[in-house]
């Protein structure tokens, strides 16, 4: 199963989960994992996702969540788990 990583980031708002969860919902992107934390007003989120019944490819929901981030002030990342981890590898 090939995983998406998504990050979230930026100044802390209402609604930030919410308007996420609902892309995600509205494209049947399954979480699998979240991780969210706000430290000194700034909103930090981390999911781990399955696309595999989506109704859209990696490439859309990575340009769409990122247009999405920009219309909120946010940075939105979206990244296969492969290329995660091969960025993230010692």
């Amino acid at each position: 199963m090939t995983k998406l990583i998504i990050t979230v980031i930026g100044k802390d708002t209402v609604g930030i989960i919410a308007r996420v969860c609902s892309y995600l919902a509205d494209h049947n992107i399954n979480i699998l994992d979240i991780s969210q934390t706000i430290v000194g007003g700034y909103f930090n989120m981390m999911m781990v996702a399955d696309p595999a019944q989506s109704t859209v490819t990696a490439g859309q929901a990575a340009d769409e969540l990122d247009a999405l981030g920009k219309e909120m002030g946010l940075s939105i990342r979206v990244m296969k788990e492969d290329i995660f981890n091969a960025m993230h590898r010692i």
